[in-house]
């Protein structure tokens, strides 16, 4: 099962849409050389529905200004050791820059994470939020190679995915584990059957290849970026691999590039549990009545209690659907995502308390890249590949066993979750490239790293392994004592001044700034 803590870039947007209701009631195969590839010209048009890759629905709506969302398609080639072979066509979206033209720097491109996140949904979801950045540059993301319109990784259909979804994926025992270990397989094989020519050639060097590729196209002398979760990892490989290329780099919500995929996942177990105390914590603080216990130590308790009952029986979902412990687990997790949506997860907990799943449910889908329409998106097929495709290390059920204790030690409620996980890989069609990704950058300038120290997903720690990593005098880390996953977001304004103050007019922080 994909690791939820890879999932955020389409994943917020869709609970905050689907809650809001509920709880109110290209092909490749041409050939074109390197020279043709970086003069070619973009044909930008207005944005179409999204795909069902991207998870369906309506196309963008105008920015607040007015301004529409435009489109593109720009070719790369499938394989860059043979950049003169077949070619893939990536999807772009942009909105021109809002300020005078003599004050515009060029394109800030943008990565929401995943990996697996459709950067040509979530940008015009979000796209109000950089504003004041809109001001002196395009706004400008993309689907990564295999990810929603760019040549998508396809591995279930929608039904098969609400079967998989349902599996138990902390399995306890020997049945449960062979049935586990057979689903998984499975999917792997379904990737294989309909994706094998992209599987090779979805590793992050090579979206970092296609991001100086897009940087040439786009007529940028040098790449202005925003990376978020996994784009912070995205924006680590390119300044390794082209540090002269760089411009002025965000990096925020960081990935720790010196972890093997089972470190980074201890570590998320750790973190998630950091979150859920917080939550808990927050919860019975207030000024009225926590509704899901007395006491924080109360509030878990009757959550471990609640997916103990769940594994035994499941309760009604979205019809016809049932929570199951582990949908309950995967709502749970991504409600700690954000802490926007710590009030849905109250009221979530309490309807499944009184045997209604809904709420828990519909987080889980979202997580899980579902629409109301039982439409998925392919982020959990893009998901898999990227980090299959990255990660060397693979892992069987018997060494899992073995690591079980540690995962539980560092998480009660999400330690098997997320240490089952790392079976994720064993059997994938495509070897990985690496125990963990190279981002030393020597020669590039100063990157802004942002840390926040309450971050489920991606712990704080790894922003200063991220500035150690970039090499002496690239990474500049800036620390927010907050919640959730990112910091920018949050909209605390210390973050936010001191985002706009780079990007905007170069103003590099002193090392070590704190944000509360």
């Amino acid at each position: 099962m994909p690791n939820p803590s890879r999932l955020r870039a389409a994943a917020l947007t869709a609970t905050a849409v689907t809650l809001s209701v509920l709880l109110a009631g290209c092909g490749g195969g041409t050939q074109e050389d390197d020279a043709d590839l970086t003069g070619q010209k973009l044909d930008w048009k207005d944005c179409p529905a999204p795909s069902e890759a991207e998870g369906g629905g309506a196309a963008p709506s105008p920015l607040p200004d007015g301004d529409e969302w435009q489109c593109a398609t720009m070719k790369a080639p499938l394989d860059w050791d043979d950049p003169e072979g077949d070619t893939i066509g990536l999807a772009l979206i942009r909105a021109g820059a809002s300020g005078e033209a003599d004050r515009r720097i060029g394109s800030l491109v943008f990565n929401f994470g995943g990996p697996g996140g459709s950067g040509v949904t979530t940008l015009p979801a979000f796209g109000q939020d950089y504003a004041k950045l809109r001001t002196r540059y395009d706004l400008v993301s993309f689907d990564p190679r295999g990810v929603g319109r760019s040549d998508p990784v396809e591995c279930l259909d929608d039904e098969q995915l609400d079967t998989y979804f349902q599996q138990d994926a902390t399995p306890d025992d020997r049945a449960e584990r062979t049935e586990f270990v057979d689903n998984t397989e499975k999917f792997n094989a379904a990737c294989e059957k309909n994706s094998k020519k992209i599987l090779p050639h979805v590793r992050t060097t090579d979206a970092a290849r296609d991001m100086d590729l897009m940087r040439q196209v786009l007529g940028d002398e040098k790449l202005y970026y925003f990376g978020i979760s996994y784009g912070t990892e995205l924006g680590g490989v390119y300044a390794h691999l082209f540090p002269k290329h760089v411009g002025r780099a965000v990096f925020d919500a960081v990935v720790d590039p010196t972890q093997t995929a089972e470190q980074s996942s201890l570590g998320q177990a750790k973190g998630f549990q950091l979150a859920l105390d917080n939550f808990a914590e927050d919860c019975v603080s207030k000024a009225e009545d926590c509704p899901i216990g007395d006491t924080a130590d109360d509030v878990k308790a009757r959550i471990a209690r609640l997916l103990k009952d769940l594994d035994r029986k499941p309760i009604p979902g979205v019809f016809p659907r049932e929570l199951t412990e582990t949908a309950a687990t995967g709502g749970i997790a991504q409600a700690l995502y954000s802490k926007d949506f710590w009030e849905y997860l109250t009221e979530g907990l309490e309807q499944a308390y009184d045997g209604d799943g809904r709420v828990l449910m519909v987080l889980s889908d979202a997580l899980n890249g579902r629409n109301e329409d039982g439409q998925y998106s392919n982020i959990t097929a893009a998901n898999v590949a990227v980090n299959c495709a990255d990660d060397k290390p693979r892992y069987d059920t018997a060494y899992v066993e073995r690591k079980l204790p540690e995962f539980r030690d560092a998480s009660p409620l999400f330690g098997d979750y997320l240490a089952w996980s790392m079976l994720s890989c064993t059997d994938w069609p495509v070897a990985g490239a690496a125990d963990h990704p190279d981002v030393g950058a020597p020669g590039a300038p100063p990157i802004l790293v942002i840390g926040n120290t309450g971050d489920p997903a991606t712990p704080y720690e790894g922003a200063g392994r991220m500035v150690d990593a970039l090499g002496k005098g690239v990474g500049v880390e800036l620390t927010y004592r907050g919640q959730g996953h990112g910091a920018y977001d949050s909209k605390n304004r210390c973050v936010q001044d001191a985002v706009h103050g780079y990007l905007l007019d170069g103003k590099v922080l002193a090392a070590g700034t704190v944000c509360s």
